[in-house]
């Protein structure tokens, strides 16, 4: 049986261990972070689009239970966040608003 002690202390991540990022990498980080809010909100946006369209068809069908009510109203207050966002940064164009 091999001889485990002291492996976890071994395995975990110690960040002085941590190589520094290159300037190289350091500069696109840069470029790419104020870009990360737009990606997400398009992402969230555009999920729950998807499920609220899902659950509009059970709303049409009338099958549609209180807990089904409860995720598309989710959805839809989700949605709206995601656009506000990206209506604040001028970039509705990214889900296909004006």
């Amino acid at each position: 049986m091999p001889n485990l002690t002291g492996a976890l202390e071994r395995t975990e991540h110690n960040p002085a261990q941590t190589a520094p990022l290159s300037p190289k990498a350091v500069e696109a980080l840069a470029h790419a972070l104020p870009h990360f809010p737009l990606v997400q909100a398009v992402a969230e946006y555009e999920t729950a689009a998807v499920h609220a369209a899902q659950l509009a068809g059970l709303a049409e069908s009338g099958r549609m239970s209180d807990l089904d009510a409860r995720s598309l109203a989710d959805a839809e207050d989700v949605m709206a966040a995601a656009r506000s966002v990206l209506a604040k940064a001028g970039q509705l164009d990214l889900i296909g608003g004006a």
